[in-house]
């Protein structure tokens, strides 16, 4: 039987291999075959040649993350081991900087391999579509991008925008005025401003108008430019809506779509806007596409289970 010895430098043992050696119970899991024992800041593994030259590999590369992000957990080690290899799993260099340095000192950045060639996108494109489901950081990654390109001077407003469409709720019986039922809809804008921008200035800039958040219907007859825009739950527009929104573009803007196609809570027999949009602009140069599925959930891990579950029973309907 062979033997490939591993050493953690610079990497605190503890962190990487994680609380009674969670990380690698999970390690094991993907290379059943292969006997793995952690000690110190080594790894002994044995098995055949072959799968040890693949662990050795996949071990670099969770090493670099770890480097890159200082943290490793069950979500990042599943997708450095199923990907395609290290060149699948990482970006262009500039998309994995930080885009951010958020409220108290936090950096945000994109967590996955799909988020970073959104970032990439992004940087390349005017108008860029991000596809996936919940959980994938989409809006967050979006908002992220808005608030570094107003930081840097490149716009002077951000836009936030949804369909008001009632996810299974009524609007209507909800208390107060108009802007009072929307906010709460609106929160998960909010919520991503909170993290990178400190509240007074993040006040002033809703007061002055340099970050506007509304829903669809504010759009109509305006010409946004100078500015990063995001439609966000854009699965919940209709076709005059979308093409309403896609036109109002100005000079000196970027625009990001994102929409997750298996939440649709328009009325049925109307065709989403999001999902007709994808047919007819997939070829269009300027305009890129990024899809992201549940290997970019960042959220808890049990969130990835949950959509497995679903996506078992919508395939079966």
């Amino acid at each position: 039987m062979n033997e490939l010895i591993l050493e953690l430098i610079e990497i605190s043992p503890r962190e990487f291999f994680g609380q009674g050696n969670e990380n690698i119970d999970i390690i094991k899991k993907y290379f059943p075959k292969l006997k793995i024992v952690a000690r110190g800041n080594k790894i002994k593994v044995y098995g055949d040649e072959e799968l040890l030259e693949e662990f050795d590999k996949r071990f670099d590369m969770l090493s670099q993350h770890f480097l890159k992000y200082n943290k490793l957990d069950e979500n990042s080690i599943e997708r450095v081991l199923t990907s395609n290899g290290k060149e699948d799993y990482e970006s262009p260099a500039n998309s994995g900087e930080v885009l951010v340095h958020g409220v108290s000192g936090r950096l945000i950045k994109a967590q996955t391999m799909n988020q970073r060639r959104l970032v990439d996108a992004s940087f390349k494109n005017d108008m860029v579509f991000a596809i996936g489901p919940a959980g994938t950081g989409k809006t967050y990654t979006g908002v992220a991008l808005a608030v570094k390109a107003l930081k840097e001077r490149q716009v002077k407003r951000i836009i936030l925008t949804r369909p008001a469409v009632e996810a299974g709720e009524n609007l209507g019986f909800l208390p107060g005025d108009l802007q009072e039922k929307l906010d709460p809809y609106m929160q998960p804008l909010y919520d991503a401003l909170r993290d990178m921008i400190p509240t007074e200035k993040l006040a002033h800039y809703i007061e002055n108008g340099t970050i506007q958040i509304a829903p669809m219907a504010f759009m109509r007859g305006r010409t946004l430019d100078n500015a990063f825009v995001i439609l966000d739950e854009a699965q919940n527009t209709t076709h005059a809506q979308m093409k309403m929104f896609l036109t109002r573009m100005g000079k000196n803007a970027k625009f990001l779509i994102t929409g997750d196609p298996g939440q649709i809570d328009l009325p049925r027999r109307v065709i989403s806007g999001l999902k007709e949009v994808l047919l007819i602009l997939g070829n269009v140069e300027g305009i890129e596409m990024i899809y992201l599925d549940d290997k970019d959930v960042i959220r808890h891990k049990l969130v990835k289970k949950v959509i497995d579950a679903y996506k078992n029973i919508e395939h079966q309907n």
